[in-house]
This record gives structure tokens, C-alpha cells and sequence, in this order.
């Protein structure tokens, strides 16, 4: 499906960015997806993760999920913000 998505190392010697190879790669996977269902991390699953807090889960209409981690490295759970003035942050619970 993405077989013609650009190496690292190709956007770099084109003079383009991390934040471009990043930022394509995402949209690629993103833009056009619909949600279909949203959810907190199960105990099981924060468990499985070896976490202390449950995040939100958003789940796509092509079956993945995606959730917010406080770090690359997946350490916990993270919060979720958002531009909505009467749901400012998703908090993990």
C-alpha cells in the first residue's frame, strides 16, 4: 500500500526535514480515516504495556488504533489536548 513511500535518508538528500518525512508518512496512514469507536486502555491492556495510566484510544475505520504515550519510548500513557474549548485536554485516568 505505501511500497512507494520515501526512505529517510532519500527526503534528507532531497533537503527536506525529519518533520517532512514524519509529517508524510502520518498523513499517509491518517488523512481520510474515519473514527469508529474511542475508548480508554482497558486495565489488561495498560497492564500488557506495563503502565500506570490509561489513555484514550481512538480506533479507525481500517482496524488500528492509535493513543497517546507520554514519550517516543512508550513509557506510560499519555494526555491527549485538542483545540475544543470545552474538552481543552483528554486526560489519561
Amino acid at each position: 500500500m505505501f511500497s512507494n513511500m520515501k526512505t529517510m535518508q532519500q527526503y534528507l538528500k532531497e533537503g527536506k526535514t525529519y518533520r517532512d518525512y514524519w509529517t508524510d508518512k502520518t498523513k499517509k496512514h491518517l488523512v481520510g480515516k474515519k473514527i469508529v469507536a474511542v475508548e480508554y486502555m482497558s486495565d489488561s491492556e495498560i497492564e500488557e504495556h506495563m503502565w500506570h495510566s490509561a489513555p484514550i484510544a481512538i480506533q479507525l475505520d481500517d482496524g488500528h488504533w492509535i493513543y497517546p504515550s507520554m514519550d517516543d519510548e512508550g513509557n506510560d500513557g499519555g494526555a491527549m489536548f485538542t483545540t475544543y474549548g470545552k474538552l481543552p485536554c483528554i486526560p489519561v485516568i
